[in-house]
């Protein structure tokens, strides 16, 4: 009799055994489960590799999202600039037909602060992509008030073009992390073809460039071109979110205290402030 007692209590020691070790086994199962959740969630959250050196068409992967290389910044404020106040009239060619015969460009109707609504450009509209959503309509509104009607003009004896001249694009300046100053020396020169008079204005600004996200879509066949243009903007990962004025003091020697400080930054009067 005792040898049979022995004998059930040890089979209970077993099953008890397999028991426990079968739990531990579940809740490790269960505990490797939950960091495997864990780290896919990470990798799904994860931001893209940022392909922000554009320099002579070679995208470079960069592990700071905030890095940009300085040359690249300043091509991207010259060809953004160049963008926005080239006013030729005509839409820019997609085939080669078109090289010969560029379509007139119709324009893009903007409301002004004045109540009424103006035309800016086609290349103007698409190039603002480049400035920050917060900034962009009210810049919208400042090229539209200073885009002379005669631009869309089919009359050559009223037609005028414009073209901004840069002089010169500073390095980059960095503000703070992801953030930089870049002065631009240029003047925008407005052109009437009937006698080719001109009239020249001096275009010196701060412009003020951040490093920005932007998630890429596959493009497919039934994208028109002007998303693709701005598709290219966008993918530069850069965004100009404020303009200055910029005030070159090697030529403002003989300005009084006032003046000078009304060159600077707190005068708001100027477009293009904010």
């Amino acid at each position: 009799m005792v040898r049979l007692l022995e004998k059930k209590q040890r089979t209970v020691n077993l099953l008890t055994t397999f028991a426990i070790a079968t739990l531990g086994l579940q809740i490790l199962a269960l505990l490797f489960l939950t960091f495997q959740g864990l780290k896919i969630r990470q990798l799904s959250l994860r931001k893209p590799a940022a392909f922000v050196q554009l320099i002579a068409g070679q995208p470079i992967t960069v592990n700071d999202d905030l890095v940009r290389d300085p040359e690249a910044i300043r091509q991207f404020v010259s060809k953004s600039m160049t963008s926005m106040f080239n006013w030729s009239g005509k839409l820019p060619a997609q085939n080669v037909e078109e090289v010969s015969k560029p379509k007139p460009d119709l324009g893009i109707l903007i409301p002004t602060s004045q109540g009424i609504s103006k035309k800016v450009t086609t290349s103007s509209w698409i190039a603002s992509f480049a400035i920050s959503e917060d900034f962009r309509k009210g810049f919208l509104r400042e090229i539209a008030a200073m885009t002379p009607p005669e631009v869309f003009s089919n009359n050559s004896s009223q037609a005028i073009t414009a073209q901004i001249a840069i002089k010169r694009v500073y390095p980059p300046q960095k503000i703070s992390p992801g953030k930089w100053r870049v002065g631009l020396v240029a003047d925008l020169i407005q052109t009437k073809k009937s006698d080719g008079r001109r009239i020249i204005t001096p275009f010196n600004k701060d412009v003020l460039v951040q490093a920005v996200d932007y998630f890429p879509y596959p493009l497919d066949d039934t994208t028109s071109v002007l998303q693709k243009a701005i598709y290219g903007i966008r993918s530069e990962k850069l965004e100009i979110y404020e303009i200055r004025n910029l005030c070159l003091l090697d030529q403002y020697n003989n300005l009084s205290q006032e003046q000078l400080q009304q060159c600077g930054i707190q005068n708001t009067s100027d477009s293009f402030v904010r």
